[in-house]
């Protein structure tokens, strides 16, 4: 086993790629209901995503839709979180 994590919590990953500024935040986001994990609305920031999920959710006033392409293990800086992600659409 490589030690990297397979599935990861939906509000640590959030947080982690910097879509949001804390994870409280990230976490008042999937409760308000305003997340989807492959097309599936989530209301619990406990649920675990994994490589090649598609996220859809409101960051300020876009909508985005990404894919994950790696779970990381920590808050990285915005160079390095941008790799965690695919950009699948970003709308205003």
């Amino acid at each position: 086993m490589d030690g990297k994590p397979k599935k990861v919590r939906i509000d640590k990953w959030l947080w982690w790629a910097r879509f949001f500024k804390t994870r409280s935040l990230s976490t008042k986001i999937i409760n308000n209901g305003t997340v989807r994990l492959n097309s599936r609305r989530i209301v619990k920031p406990s649920v675990e995503i994994e490589v090649n999920d598609v996220l859809t959710f409101i960051s300020g006033k876009s909508i985005r839709v990404i894919k994950v392409l790696s779970l990381g293990e920590r808050r990285v800086n915005s160079k390095e979180a941008r790799k965690m992600y695919e950009i699948i659409e970003d709308t205003d």
